[in-house]
């Protein structure tokens, strides 16, 4: 039935626009020969040939359905209390935090944090999330923060986590802590189904002597960037000078103990030819958003 009344409702379309077809005045021969002329146009109220109401034309097609927009795998439910990642970071297991932006990205940023308590809750770590969370969203970058470990703080913070800052500490210690780095990474790459192909490495306080102990020695060759925020030292090292070059972003509080150890970090390499930029701002000790927003596009510069 259905076959049926689109054929009668296809025959009604053909048999009215041949109709409005038909009422078009004919040419008139000219007096003298040549072309035919053509009469004048039907009034504005003649009938226009549009199909009856539910008749489809042979030129009205369905546009193609739009391709779904790109999204992240399902990930589970987050934890609802963490030892070590505050509620505003997605929880990657018992040691390591991580943000997404929007939409999936290859590019990853490695965070690592200054001293933080080992209590749920604690100034310390919310203001690392937020100061994280919210820089690498506004850049659209994933953001991986592992944790340090403890015994690697100042004796009056006992159990507090941090990283080696020392140079005999860094190389004592070294392979296991960028093994384990390496191993978050490879972890997020499995959950988020994502191969990482541009990373950078930040960290602040005692993360950033650790940052700038991997850089002075080479131990990640696949990191594309640095930054060293509130801390740093800048020793020498046999395997600087024959390192490829990367961008260095340093930044620190004008007033913050840690300023000349940051400067001499600069120099150092600026005289290898490392690209850096160092920035010092009327702030504290500690982790900044305005130093991983200026990081990051110094890192992210064109031709880099």
């Amino acid at each position: 039935m259905r076959s049926a009344s689109a054929s009668i409702s296809a025959l009604v379309a053909a048999l009215v626009c041949g109709a409005c077809e038909s009422t078009a005045p004919p040419a008139r021969p000219l007096a003298h020969g040549g072309a035919a002329a053509v009469a004048p146009s039907a009034p504005t109220n003649a009938a226009v040939c549009e199909p009856p109401p539910g008749v489809a034309t042979a030129s009205a097609t369905e546009p193609p359905p739009a391709a779904p927009a790109p999204a992240w795998p399902a990930l589970p439910a987050a934890e609802g209390a963490h030892d070590f990642c505050p509620e505003r970071l997605r929880v990657l297991d018992a040691d390591a935090c991580f943000v997404l932006p929007e939409k999936p990205v290859t590019t990853l940023l490695i965070y690592l944090h200054g001293i933080v308590p080992p209590t749920r809750v604690s100034v310390q770590k919310t203001n690392l999330a937020e100061v994280v969370a919210n820089s690498s969203e506004r850049a659209g970058i994933v953001a991986l923060l592992p944790r340090g470990d403890q015994g690697y703080a100042p004796a009056k913070y006992p159990g507090w986590w941090g990283w080696p800052t020392s140079k005999q500490s860094y190389e004592r210690q070294a392979d296991m802590f960028i093994g384990r780095l390496q191993r978050k990474r490879s972890q997020l790459e499995g959950l988020l189904r994502v191969k990482f192909d541009r990373v950078y490495l930040a960290g602040s306080s005692s993360g950033a002597y650790f940052v700038a102990s991997v850089l002075l020695h080479g131990d990640m060759p696949e990191v594309a960037g640095y930054a060293v925020l509130s801390g740093g030292s800048g020793y020498a090292t046999p395997e600087l000078p024959t390192l490829p070059v990367s961008p260095v972003y340093i930044g620190f509080g004008q007033h913050d103990s840690v300023a000349g150890a940051a400067r001499a970090l600069g120099t150092r390499l600026e005289a290898l030819g490392w690209p850096v930029k160092l920035a010092a701002h009327p702030t504290g000790h500690g982790a900044r958003e305005v130093y991983l927003d200026e990081a990051i596009a110094f890192w992210q510069q064109p031709g880099r």
